[in-house]
């Protein structure tokens, strides 16, 4: 158990007592001992009443909470907390979707494991650790997850370089922490699709976005769409099921690379789709009536409170464009990943695009994370996919 104490000041337990997982620097009072990044700490209110126990970082966020009860954070916690995650994705379904073979096995706050994500892919389980305390348990969530698994976990790689500032004592490097594999082919809902953890972006593919990819395909019948920041082409291969034409665009070359190869992949030979290396905005300047169906999911413009005002602009003038330039008619499919910024915030500045342009919108659907990435309801910040499916008149 934590021999480091830490005293919350009068009045900042509140949030604890709601079962919020997150303790910022500025509701500490006093720190009994040293903690450094990663230690685990127990946390008491002004009157010295048990509130958690979590892992200590530097920073805003100063304290993740693991349990609100005394417990030791040693194997049989995480067993029993990856144990009921997967226990929760087989009464939500997840393992039983059709010819699917992919999903999130472990999504942080909204399992009860904050600072740890789990992809499956195949077999292949990849991790990223937002956690020094839970990085350090790196061997014991190994180890649980063989344990689980068994002969469904074929190699489990590590992919926190980018995720983690890890204090001087851990070597935190890129790898395989068990076996070894070479990028894998998965499938989702009979599509498949090339996953590349080790150089492509987050764990190697947007597995949150399933559930709206399919619902896109209902919606693009003999329509001409474009995916902008298409990445490795997940909404593109859903649409050419029944598109008229598919177009992908995306800043990054390689990403471009990736989509051709997942369309050829799905539709060998067909020349419905056209991969196009440019960046999103100006490409958006000159396609009036091109198109009867956009897709617009940028990568998160806004990762800190601080610049969520630019963030909010720059989601307005991203959907002006669109707006402006989608056919009569037409359907966008708009989003937003970033976590500071508020299903209410996004759908204000989708209003004040819509108000911009002039143009008659309704809403066709509004859309968020599918139940592999549950949503802690204590923990609104986890619900940070939001999307909007408009109808521009």
């Amino acid at each position: 158990m934590a021999n480091i104490k830490i005293v919350l000041k009068s009045g900042k337990d509140q949030s604890l007592h709601r079962l919020h997982p997150w303790i910022f620097s500025g509701a500490i009072k006093k720190i009994y001992g040293l903690p450094l990044d990663g230690d685990v700490v127990e946390v008491y209110d002004n009157k010295d009443n048990f509130l958690a126990v979590g892992y200590y970082q530097p920073g805003s966020i100063a304290i993740r909470v693991m349990s609100f009860e005394k417990t030791e954070l040693d194997i049989d916690f995480y067993r029993r907390r990856i144990q009921a995650a997967i226990d929760y994705r087989k009464k939500a379904g997840i393992f039983n979707l059709p010819a699917t073979n992919t999903y999130r096995l472990i999504h942080g706050e909204g399992d009860g494991l904050p600072g740890l994500i789990i992809d499956y892919y195949n077999g292949v389980a990849v991790m990223q650790f937002h956690s020094s305390g839970i990085y350090r348990e790196k061997d014991t969530v190994c180890n649980v997850l063989k344990e689980i698994l068994g002969d469904d976990l074929k190699a489990i790689y590590n992919k926190s370089e980018s995720t983690l500032t890890a204090r001087d004592d851990m070597d935190v490097k890129n790898g395989f922490l068990y076996s070894s594999s070479e990028s894998i082919i998965v499938s989702e809902y009979s599509y498949r699709f090339n996953v590349d953890w080790i150089s492509g972006q987050k764990t190697g593919f947007f597995i949150d976005q399933r559930e709206n990819r399919r619902l896109l395909q209902f919606y693009s019948e003999g329509k001409t769409v474009l995916n902008m920041f298409g990445y490795t082409g997940g909404f593109s291969v859903y649409a050419m099921q029944n598109a008229k034409s598919v177009d992908t665009v995306d800043v990054s070359e390689r990403a471009i690379k990736m989509a051709d190869e997942n369309v050829e992949l799905n539709f060998a030979g067909d020349k419905r789709h056209t991969g196009i290396v440019a960046d999103a905005f100006k490409y958006l300047e000159n396609i009036e009536g091109k198109y009867d169906l956009i897709v617009l999911d940028p990568p998160a413009f806004a990762k800190h409170h601080n610049v969520l005002h630019n963030a909010l602009q720059g989601y307005k003038r991203l959907n002006i464009k669109a707006i402006e330039q989608i056919k009569p008619g037409g359907i966008i499919f708009t989003f937003s990943c970033s976590q500071v910024v508020s299903k209410e915030n996004f759908r204000k500045s989708v209003f004040a695009a819509g108000a911009n342009t002039g143009r008659k919108i309704r809403i066709l659907h509004q859309i968020s994370q599918p139940a592999d990435h549950p949503i802690n309801i204590y923990h609104p910040e986890s619900e940070y996919l939001k999307g909007l499916v408009i109808y521009v008149e």
